[in-house]
């Protein structure tokens, strides 16, 4: 119903294409949880997990199911009819970015498992700069994380679409209407200038952490398998 009132003009083809993108969404994330809970289920039946072991898996399982589930809270919130508001339906940025940040926790999660199980952990002298290397690229992996659900607001409210210039906004640094919604802690999260504007400055700073970690590691020696993943991480940010 929402559809037809907003997009009269649409074809059933193109009604179509919308349709089997979020059906196949919706296949995949079950295949994703059947990949998880049915080897988990055999395994444990099997024996071959530890206690600690246990307690992973119930946690990842726990998550996969809290993913599917939140992904069902938020495509219902774009779903519902708002008969005072002729307003472009879209879904709660709020459980968009509940959504993303969810799953980003999952891969992280699960790719941090596998790889302690498949990789021996290195034995390193744990000198004061290899610390303050863990620390600072635990901050970096933090800085990353909100970067990204900060997309998630972006997406969610259509704030790409506000401005379209880099690295200026229009023809100024700070937009006029940065604080323009009340109270100020609302533009954060509803205003589209400000969400861009705060997606910018965190892009900017993810990448400017990124170097820089990748910079202090060439002070340390480190094994190959670590200076490999940092070579790939500022990569990855440069491309993205």
């Amino acid at each position: 119903a929402v559809l037809n009132s907003l997009n009269h003009d649409m074809t059933l083809t193109e009604f179509k294409f919308i349709w089997y993108m979020e059906y196949s969404h919706r296949m995949w994330g079950r295949i994703v949880g059947l990949a998880y809970v049915l080897p988990a289920a055999y395994f444990w039946q099997k024996g071959w997990f530890s206690r600690p072991m246990k307690g992973y898996v119930l946690a990842l399982c726990g998550l996969v199911c809290f993913q599917g589930l939140l992904g069902w809270y938020m495509v219902k919130s774009g779903l519902e009819e708002k008969p005072d508001s002729y307003d472009i339906p879209r879904v709660s940025q709020y459980r968009l970015a509940a959504h993303l940040g969810s799953a980003l926790v999952l891969y992280s999660a699960s790719l941090w498992m596998g790889l302690s199980l498949l990789l021996p952990r290195h034995k390193l002298p744990e000198t004061h700069q290899l610390l303050r290397l863990r620390q600072y690229a635990h901050g970096t992996t933090a800085l990353i994380f909100f970067t990204a659900l900060s997309g998630a607001f972006v997406a969610g409210l259509d704030a790409g679409l506000v401005y379209n210039s880099f690295p200026k906004m229009g023809e100024r640094w700070i937009p006029d209407d940065l604080l323009a919604f009340s109270p100020v802690l609302r533009n954060i999260f509803e205003n589209p200038t400000t969400v861009q504007f705060d997606h910018r400055i965190l892009g900017i700073a993810s990448v400017t952490a990124v170097t820089a970690l990748y910079l202090f590691s060439q002070k340390i020696p480190l094994p190959r398998r670590t200076r490999m993943a940092v070579t790939s991480l500022l990569v990855m940010a440069y491309m993205q």
